[in-house]
Parts: C-alpha cells; structure tokens; sequence
C-alpha cells in the first residue's frame, strides 16, 4: 500500500474480481450521477487502483494503468480510439496509460488527489515509466462552460509538434484553432480539473483539441507527462509522499 502516513486515506491494487466491481460502480457514479457498472475491454488488460478510506475501507478514488512498452504500442491504448496518435509511434521509451481517474462525488478532500498520486508515482518508478499519458476529462459536453480552460490550455499548455495528437473522432472542439479570447486565468484555473491541473504542474501537454465524449458524458483532452521533464523539486516531493 502507498499513502501519506497521516492521511486519511490509503491506496492500494485491486486483489480481486469484488474490488474491480467496487471500482466500475464508483466509475458510474462519478461519471453519471447514479447507481450502475462503469465497464469495458480494456480493464481485463489494466492494473487498477483504489484509494479507501483508511478507518472505514469506503472507495473514494480510482483510477487504471495499461502498460505499453514503446510507442509502438500507443495503438492499443485506450486513448487511440479517439485520438490519431501517430506521432507518439516513435516514442522510444515505456509508456503508461492513465484512465477512468474518477474521485466520488461526496468526497472532495485534495489529500484524496494527493495520495493518488502518491500511487502514481509509485507506480511509473517501480515500471521505469517515461511517460504517463490519458483523457483528461471535463464534466458534461457543453465546451462553452470551459472557454477560459481551454484558452489557457491553447496559450500555454500544447504538445510539442513531434507528439501532437491529431484528429479523429467525428465529434470534436478544436479550442486552439476556434478561440479567440483571452483566457481569464482565475476562472481557467477554478473550472480546471484537479488531475489535468496537476498534470500541468508537472509540465504536462494536452491535443489542441477536445473530443465531445457523449457516452461518458464528458469533454476530454489528450494529455501526456514525459517524466523526464517534471521539475526535480517536484519529483522529489512525490516520491516523499509514495515512501
């Protein structure tokens, strides 16, 4: 288990077929706002995550990881589906897939966020990972509550040319090339959601687009993390929590 020592919460890796079902049911909670199974393909291929409460064992956080061992891989990641990600091809190193990344609606402590990645980074040190990438989500499908996001993410927050997803799912909003605005960055960083604004302050990149995502009834971005490129100071705070 990994977990800061005075935290609430601890986390661990899904030992049984009942800790996956716990898991798909907080999946379709956080994602739907009711009762049902988050479920599909790919978690028969992940390595799954929890985050409980420590004294009373209650699921308050989960998340996957599909390992891949170069870009050559990136085709079978999940992210594929919706992303054209050609370009990661000729990445050379190990890659981890982040998904589902969900926090139950009636628990919104950020040690909860902190001790996932606590997890994390545990996880991409004992696997030699050199990048982490997923969806990066918003809630609901309406971009336009999102505006002042997404002109930051425009403005300061692109991939690099050599790994820039393109296109290919039919629904999409291409925020670098439609918006116009400036960003207000307060209200950018209110509406920004926890994990990608933790992605980002680790050196984080996302796609210059979002997919409308109508069956998880979400707004996502592409986003990687080469591990090489988060700050040292914040490296070592984060293996500080996963000790």
């Amino acid at each position: 288990m990994v977990g800061l020592m005075q935290s609430r919460y601890v986390s661990a890796i899904a030992a049984s077929n009942d800790d996956l079902k716990s898991a798909q049911r907080l999946r379709f909670l956080a994602f739907h706002g009711r009762e049902g199974v988050d479920a599909d393909p790919f978690d028969d291929l992940c390595t799954h995550i929890l985050v409980k409460e420590r004294r009373s064992g209650q699921l308050v956080c989960c998340f996957r990881f599909l390992p891949l061992q170069s870009g050559s891989d990136i085709a079978k990641s999940y992210s594929a589906q919706f992303y054209e990600l050609s370009a990661l091809k000729d990445f050379p190193g190990s890659m981890v897939e982040m998904g589902r990344f969900c926090i139950h609606p009636e628990h919104q402590d950020p040690d909860i966020l902190r001790v996932a990645w606590a997890a994390m980074t545990a996880y991409v040190d004992d696997n030699n990972v050199e990048m982490l990438f997923g969806c990066s989500s918003f809630k609901g499908t309406d971009a336009q509550e999102y505006f002042d996001c997404f002109a930051m993410l425009r403005d300061r927050h692109i991939a690099p040319r050599r790994w820039l997803p393109r296109v290919k799912a039919l629904n999409v909003f291409q925020f670098a090339a439609r918006l116009r605005r400036k960003p207000d960055l307060k209200q950018a960083q209110l509406r920004m959601p926890p994990l990608l604004r933790t992605y980002l302050m680790m050196g984080g990149w996302v796609s210059d687009h979002a997919v409308v995502d109508t069956h998880m009834n979400t707004l996502h971005v592409f986003t990687g993390l080469e591990i090489s490129a988060i700050p040292p100071a914040r490296k070592r705070l984060l293996r500080a929590m996963s000790a």
